[in-house]
């Protein structure tokens, strides 16, 4: 097979020849920019300076050369804009607080105060910052803008304003980068844009420079119990506008792109979830269906849903609502044992993660229990297709690369593939 034709059995739940891999195809299943460079220099590449794909996370690009050299099979068209609402075009160097220098959009622009570093909204240094990296940190957090709210006289197009039919710009774009991947051996992936539903990571705006309405992220969890129907309100307008987007998006590319993600609202934490999965079925469900089924109906194309966290039982609701694939696959949470996963919920959504601990094993464990993890996983999630093998999250700064070499020959290993 192919890799292109691998992922898309794997998806279809059919054996493929070997397991499919992801290594930083989307910005949830991407690599610090710290070590792409370290596996760059690791594997003997050529040395370049990394680019920054999304700068929220400092997450690197892994150019084709090294998706060769970690035998990815999945390739990316990347958002237009970044999370904080620039274009990545027109590079510079940029010196990071840890001393690397990567390349990053022109309009990123920062100022460096007493408790870290800000980044500025569509790199309008005249707005108030929207990202912070800490003292320390290797990454941005959202800044909280939120403005005074009459909760009595809430507005639901204060929550839509970053919403809105793709442009002409836009379309460009897609055409472009379709003409990237057409022919591509490679599954092709990428994210939707205005399609992720009370996407926390979103709520903040980060990529507007004023943004109105319900922002603060408490906030914004709390409104889903003491204002569902405003918060219902929102989704089905933004539905309306994604749905007529997804239009658009599918005239343009056609069937070049294999999956989509749809969205990365997470309903987990690493105990329990943020919702009912009744809660869930009021407030989300319907318009995820109504997404979804426009993408079944009308494409090829295989829908993606992240969430973090435990949150097995909300995996049926998942797939009612027309889901074929679930990421990261926290298997560290409650009730996400592998093995548990896998027997009740195995032939019927794809495991686009759950390779190995991000959290412990691969960070601070050893080369040997890497392997072992890898391996076993591998072993549970692999059989009759229906994983993609991917870390569960983003590799994230400090990992030793000697782990994520550990990891990469594990993976060769189990697949049959001489070093």
């Amino acid at each position: 097979m192919i890799a292109k034709e691998r992922v898309r059995a794997a998806i279809a739940h059919c054996q493929p020849d070997r397991v499919p891999v992801d290594f930083g195809s989307t910005f949830i299943t991407g690599i610090h920019c710290t070590l792409v460079a370290a596996l760059r220099e690791q594997l003997q590449l050529e040395p370049r300076l990394v680019r920054i794909c999304e700068p929220y996370q400092m997450l690197g690009w892994v150019e084709d050369d090294l998706l060769d050299a970690l035998g990815a099979d999945v390739v990316s068209i990347f958002p237009r804009n970044t999370i904080f609402g620039f274009p990545n075009e027109r590079w510079k160097e940029w010196r990071c607080p840890w001393g690397q220098v990567v390349l990053v959009s022109e309009h990123f622009h920062t100022v460096e105060r007493e408790d870290g570093i800000y980044v500025f909204p569509q790199g309008d240094t005249s707005a108030p910052p929207s990202g912070h990296m800490p003292e320390g940190g290797w990454f941005f957090d959202a800044v909280i803008r939120q403005e005074p709210l009459d909760e009595d006289r809430l507005d639901p197009a204060d929550n839509l304003e970053e919403f809105a039919l793709m442009d002409d710009a836009a379309v460009a774009y897609w055409r472009v980068e379709g003409e990237r991947v057409r022919g591509s051996r490679r599954a092709v992936i990428t994210h939707l844009n205005g399609t992720g539903l009370g996407d926390i990571a979103l709520v903040p705006a980060p990529f507007l420079t004023h943004p109105k309405g319900i922002r603060d992220v408490a906030a914004w969890y709390m409104a889903t119990a003491t204002h569902p129907d405003y918060i219902s309100e929102v989704f089905a307008r933004q539905t309306d506008i994604a749905l007529r987007n997804l239009a658009t998006l599918h005239a343009t590319v056609g069937e070049l792109i294999d999956v989509v993600v749809v969205c990365g609202t997470d309903f987990g934490t690493q105990e329990s979830s943020f919702c009912s999965p009744a809660t869930f079925d009021k407030l989300w469900l319907p318009h995820y269906r109504r997404m979804n089924d426009w993408i079944h109906t009308h494409t090829t194309w295989k829908t993606f849903k992240h969430s973090c966290g435990a949150v097995e039982p909300f995996i049926p609701h998942f797939v009612e609502a027309g889901f074929d694939i679930l990421n990261p696959v926290q298997c560290s949470a409650r009730g996400m044992e592998p093995e548990r996963l896998k027997e009740r919920h195995g032939d019927r959504v794809t495991f686009w993660g759950g390779g190995v601990n991000t959290q412990q094993t691969l960070p601070f464990g050893s080369p040997a229990e890497v392997r072992a993890e890898v391996l076993r996983r591998c072993e549970i999630f692999a059989p009759g297709g229906g994983f993609v093998f991917n870390t569960i999250h983003n590799i994230q700064a400090g990992t030793p690369v000697a782990n994520v070499v550990a990891m990469i020959e594990a993976l060769r290993e189990y697949n049959g593939l001489s070093r």
